[in-house]
């Protein structure tokens, strides 16, 4: 009771995994964003890509991973990339900026505590000293 289907094979090869390379992708990306901002979804479309993709290759392209040639000073692809920064190190940036702002915040504290506890221990002092002094006779 061999059930198998007429042909012998499966009924939907599995599909096979696009590869770019990174010319494609330089490309791709240049017209990509060179688009006016209504024909960019036209470019995805036509090329049967997501826009992550793009955003995928836009990222390896600023951190010098996409090289048409090779080479990292590709001045071909009109490289007018300033080196972005990632989402982590923007962040990164931030938290280092706020902690130095909590660190001097904190000193400051510490010395106004100290400033503090200096004055009362000299308050306690000359409390204590007008306590143990006879009143003052009137003669």
């Amino acid at each position: 009771m061999n059930k198998s289907l007429p042909g012998g094979s499966d009924p939907a090869p599995r599909p096979s995994r696009r590869v770019f390379s990174p010319e494609f992708k330089l490309r791709i990306l240049a017209e990509y964003e060179n688009a006016p901002h209504g024909e960019k979804a036209a470019v995805l479309r036509r090329e049967g890509l997501y826009s992550s993709h793009l955003i995928e290759w836009a990222r390896a392209r600023d951190v010098g991973a996409l090289t048409g040639s090779g080479s990292d000073g590709d001045s071909s692809s009109g490289s007018r990339r300033p080196a972005r920064k990632t989402a982590e190190q923007v962040e990164l940036e931030k938290l280092r900026r706020q902690n130095e702002k909590l660190q001097a915040d904190l000193k400051k504290t510490r010395m106004a505590l100290d400033i503090m506890g200096k004055a009362h221990a000299l308050l306690e002092e000359l409390s204590e000293s007008a306590d143990n002094d006879p009143p003052p006779s009137r003669s």
